[in-house]
């Protein structure tokens, strides 16, 4: 019969029955994906990350229209990692988002992404998709 400690704490039973991917960690993993599409303009991630991935994306570049352009920078500033875009380290992604990005979809109201399906992974069979801004 195994030892009965505590649950969820180290000592002499370890950690058992703790949840692997917590809401906090999915979140964290979200706003670096999107960073990535901000920065390299398309991504391939799986199906059911495309989705939380598009809906975020277009949000970022809805905000990138509002007219108060200081509050709109500080809420997406709030969700976009503070990467570099070039070597030189002059053009951040929060620059990229509204400098480029927003100003490209000025006229259209919505569906700034697509997604194309690629197939499965070979490992575990998941359906991937390729994510990129609509031209």
């Amino acid at each position: 019969m195994p030892a009965q400690g505590r649950k969820n704490v180290h000592g002499k039973t370890g950690v058992r029955f703790k949840a692997a991917y917590t809401k906090s960690k999915y979140e964290n993993m979200l706003r670096n994906v999107v960073t990535d599409l901000i920065v390299h303009d398309s991504i391939k991630v799986t199906a059911s990350v495309a989705v939380d991935v598009i809906k975020e994306a277009d949000r970022l570049v809805t905000l990138t229209k509002k007219e108060d352009v200081m509050n709109a920078k500080r809420q997406a500033a709030a969700f976009v990692r503070n990467v570099y875009v070039d070597e030189a380290k002059t053009v951040s992604a929060l620059d990229k988002l509204f400098n480029t990005i927003g100003p490209k979809f000025a006229a259209r109201n919505g569906g700034y992404t697509r997604q194309f399906k690629l197939g499965n992974r070979k490992g575990d069979d998941a359906p991937i998709v390729l994510v990129t801004w609509v031209d």
